[in-house]
């Protein structure tokens, strides 16, 4: 069993009290506006304190206390969010935001974040440096552009995909998934800077980024930020252990999501911590299959069909790990004017609590329309 990690957040924003006992994969559900996104950024406090605020100092932030911290941390108009009576506490130990910690380097960061407004980063196809990126914008919003930024500027092959380090099953999941046929490049047209275009056959001119579907324009900047964790063969990054990847099902077809969930489970494979925040029932069935999987004692084999993919040694031994793993899932919902965590990991349908029943509402929806099918045929 891996090493327990605990957050505690009491009084913060719409948060009255949220209490999560990370596992291996943790994966947080509920509304919008419950907290999960505030949930999530102050894991990253809890993990990589003094590397964030050195960045923070580095970005030319300052502050006066905790509120100023916290406003530039989380965006203008967030000072509020800390208040009198706010606790914050990772494994134990309080998180101070504002307190003065020694200098660290950015290449000691434990954790990586994939935010939410990853496709909102990428300024006709290139990722924007932090320092021109305003304060608005999240801070974890901001490192993940500056960490794409760093990438792209470091590559020197204009191919992104499929000529990729991921192993062949998975590029062509993705290409069936979300490119069929194309190749992801980076071109540069008329002298401009280089940009991301997608090209089809012999074309010699591709489409550019602001031109491609919904879920190709989603999923590239989360691809790009898998590349970065992973690095080789059987490799993670170095000082990475934890990654953080909110609403992995953004603008994706199932068919997407299975696959974005399969590559989770490669990150896991690598020994990283993985929590993911989702509105998506598909994440929480993969979850209830590797719990049922394990129960049962199936191999690595069984859960492989659940993603219809063909069964290599690697795929294999990634499917064999899954089963394994410690797999926690909470549920944030208002309780009045505030929000409460609950935990659902049991995912029991069965269960009293009508919040682990229906996985945190995502799949109550469904319920309901079985139930007025059943009444409607008596």
């Amino acid at each position: 069993m891996s090493e327990r990690h605990r957050l505690r957040v009491d009084n913060f924003a719409q948060i009255r009290h949220a209490d999560i006992e990370f596992g291996d994969l943790t994966v947080l559900v509920g509304p919008q506006a419950t907290g999960k996104s505030l949930l999530l950024e102050l894991l990253k406090l809890g993990v990589d304190h003094a590397v964030t605020s050195t960045m923070m100092k580095d970005a030319g932030l300052d502050w006066d206390g905790p509120q100023e911290f916290i406003e530039g941390y989380l965006g203008e108009g967030m000072k509020a969010a800390w208040r009198r009576r706010t606790q914050l506490q990772f494994d134990g130990f309080a998180i101070e935001p504002g307190l003065r910690v020694p200098r660290m380097s950015r290449s000691d960061e434990r954790l990586f974040y994939i935010p939410a407004q990853r496709s909102l980063l990428l300024v006709d196809g290139w990722p924007l440096r932090l320092e021109r990126l305003t304060e608005a914008t999240p801070f974890v919003a901001r490192l993940f552009s500056d960490a794409l930024f760093r990438l792209l500027a470091s590559r020197e092959a204009s191919e992104l995909f499929p000529a990729t380090r991921l192993k062949e099953p998975f590029r062509v999941l993705i290409d069936e998934a979300l490119y069929h046929g194309g190749t992801v490049k980076l071109v540069r047209r008329g002298g401009r800077s280089r940009r991301l275009e997608i090209v089809y056959g012999s074309r010699k001119t591709g489409i550019p980024f602001q031109g491609w579907s919904a879920g190709q324009r989603e999923f590239t900047p989360l691809l790009l930020g898998l590349y970065r964790l992973l690095p080789g063969a059987h490799q993670r990054t170095a000082s990475t252990e934890w990654v953080v990847i909110e609403e992995p099902e953004m603008g994706l077809h199932p068919r997407g999501i299975e696959v974005v969930m399969l590559l989770v489970l490669e990150l896991l494979h690598r020994g990283y911590r993985v929590v993911l925040s989702t509105h998506s029932p598909i994440v929480l069935e993969v979850i209830w299959g590797i719990q049922r999987l394990a129960r049962k004692r199936a191999g690595g084999s069984a859960l492989l069909d659940v993603f219809q993919v063909e069964k290599t040694k690697h795929l294999l031994r990634v499917a064999h790990r899954a089963l394994g793993l410690n797999c926690r899932v909470f549920a944030l919902d208002y309780e009045g004017a505030s929000v409460l965590s609950h935990d659902i990991s049991g995912l029991d349908p069965a269960a009293s609590s009508d919040v682990e029943a229906f996985w945190g509402g995502l799949t109550r929806f469904g319920s309901r329309i079985m139930d007025a099918v059943a009444k409607g045929s008596r």
